[in-house]
């Protein structure tokens, strides 16, 4: 996990009108929140918070108008549907040692039983329990020689140490499809022969 450090300034204007004057000067505006204090707004630099965002889950070591540093997550990302911008980002302060639920990208790695099968994503991240300073930047799931009606569920992904899983065990992650063989109509045979 990539730990990234970011400035922050406190943000006094809110509105619509405020938040695009900020993105204006290729700043994004946010909100910060801690547990049990009322949220900070904050404007980011543009482009050091879109290079932090390029990792999943990245640990933000956030300076905010010049003082100490404190750590934080992302919580959500909002982006532009057409040009893919940041438009504002939330953030979760965390201490370390503390516990925090994320989604972890999962990854398959090996060869499906021959036959031409496909392989479903179910999920393509998986929730787990993990210290906010050790988060793990993906899973690995094994579907070597996996034929058509296997899956790999939650409890069979090995986890590193220190994270638990935030789903049920059963939760199907990857499964394996048969592969839907097209029908040949009476012209296409006659042509084939």
């Amino acid at each position: 996990m990539a730990d990234v450090k970011l400035h922050a300034e406190t943000r006094t204007e809110f509105g619509k009108g405020a938040a695009r004057r900020v993105r204006r000067d290729n700043k994004v505006p946010g909100v910060v929140y801690e547990h049990g204090l009322e949220p900070l707004h904050l404007t980011f630099p543009g482009h050091e918070l879109l290079m932090a965002l390029r990792t999943s889950n990245v640990l933000i070591d956030l300076v905010i108008d010049g003082e100490g540093s404190q750590l934080a997550i992302p919580k959500a990302v909002q982006r532009d549907p057409l040009r893919g911008d940041l438009v504002h980002v939330d953030l979760l302060m965390v201490k370390r040692g503390e516990r925090v639920t994320v989604e972890i990208p999962v990854h398959a790695e090996g060869e499906l039983a021959p036959g031409g099968n496909l392989l479903e994503h179910v999920l393509s991240a998986l929730p787990v329990e993990a210290e906010a300073t050790n988060i793990p930047d993906s899973l690995t799931a094994s579907v070597q020689g996996l034929a058509a009606g296997d899956a790999v569920l939650a409890k069979d992904l090995v986890l590193p140490e220190g994270v638990k899983l935030a789903v049920e065990e059963d939760t199907v992650v990857l499964q394996v499809l048969a592969a839907q063989a097209e029908e040949v109509s009476e012209g296409e045979e006659a042509a084939e022969a």
